[in-house]
This record gives C-alpha cells, structure tokens and sequence, in this order.
C-alpha cells in the first residue's frame, strides 16, 4: 500500500505538471503579437507625441489623428502645432500640399525610420527582427516588447524602442543614443474592415 506521504507527492506533483503546462499554453509570443496587430483591416484613432529634447526644459507636443490601414500605409494626420498631412506607405513618404500629395525626398535614416514606424504599427516582427533583439513580455490584453538594435546604423540612432498595447499599439517610446526621447500615445483606438472613400482617395492619389 503506497503511504500517504507518497500519495501526497504524487498529487503535488501531478498538480505542478497541470499548472506547467497551462502556463506554457498561455505563453503569448511574437508570432501571436504580430497576427494581434496585423489582423484589422484598418485602425482609427489619436496622437500625441511628446518630443524630449536635452536643451528644452519641457517637451515638444504634437497632437492629431491617423489612419492605419493594413493594406495600404498609414495616414499621419497633424493638427498642432501646426496642419500638415503625411501618408507612409511602400512607396516612401508623401506630404499634402494645395496641389495634392507630393512625394518627400527621405534618404538613409530618415527613411529607415519611417519604415521602422511602419513595422511597430502594423506588427510586422520579422521585419523588425532584422534590425533588433525583440524581448516581449506580458499578455493579449497588456504586452510590452523591447527592442534593441542590433544593426549598426540605427544602434547610432537608438539605445532602444518600448512598445506596449493590448489590441492595438497603445504607447512608443523612442530613446535616442544622445539622450533625446519621443514618447507616442495612441488613443481612442477604433478597428473597422473598410476605409471611407475619401481614405481611400488619400491612399491611391
């Protein structure tokens, strides 16, 4: 007859192989962050965007709008300080004018950051993988992921990026080698399945 300590341990040992493995099965990583992020079709909401400079004792604000749509790009709408309009896509950058969207003449790190954007908003990890060790942490519904560079170039730009969210991206911060920061809110986040015409219009003109 197997004595009761020797029940008991069975038991313990029994219940730590259930939690163990529920616990892995819970494990939320890269690839489900990127399906999370990359799955609506399109995503509506607000900015701020809080730019840190070493010289300025208080912070650069920006505020307005934007349209992610997984398909075509993502619509940087700004309303202060100052209305102008810009559109990212695979094309590179484009900003409105009177005349409608002209294209911007980005090289090199300006350009690579703009890609960089991109990639975080839309999920695209393996993209981002290529240019840094992703350590992500956390749950569906509350995740942080950090990324540090591992390309020469943008270890020149970046001490390291901190995303965090739940459905969608919530909040970036960019901490810059020379000890310059931007922090990004995104708020109000709305998914739907289609763009309006007029979104449409942005994206194809």
């Amino acid at each position: 007859m197997p004595t009761i300590n020797l029940i008991a341990r069975r038991a313990l040992l029994t219940l730590s192989l259930l939690f163990a493995t529920a616990a892995h099965a819970q494990v939320f990583d890269l690839a489900q962050l990127s399906q999370q992020l990359g799955g609506p079709e399109v995503i509506r909401g607000t900015f701020t965007q809080e730019k840190y400079l070493r010289a300025l004792p208080q912070p650069i604000v920006s505020l307005g709008t934007f349209v992610l749509a997984r398909d075509h790009g993502l619509l940087w709408l700004l309303q202060q300080p100052v209305q102008q309009d810009y559109r990212i896509s695979e094309k590179g950058i484009a900003r409105r004018d009177p005349s409608g969207w002209q294209p911007t003449d980005q090289q090199g790190p300006a350009a690579r950051q703009n890609d960089l954007f991109l990639a975080v908003l839309q999920g695209d990890t393996e993209a981002l993988q290529g240019d840094f060790e992703l350590e992500l942490s956390g749950t569906a519904q509350a995740w942080a992921l950090t990324l540090t560079p591992r390309s020469k170039l943008l270890g020149q730009i970046f001490t390291a990026i901190l995303i965090s969210g739940g459905a969608t991206a919530e909040r970036i911060e960019l901490i810059e080698t020379q000890g310059d920061s931007t922090v990004l809110l995104l708020t109000d986040n709305q998914v739907d399945d289609q763009l309006s015409p007029t979104e449409l219009h942005d994206f194809a003109n």
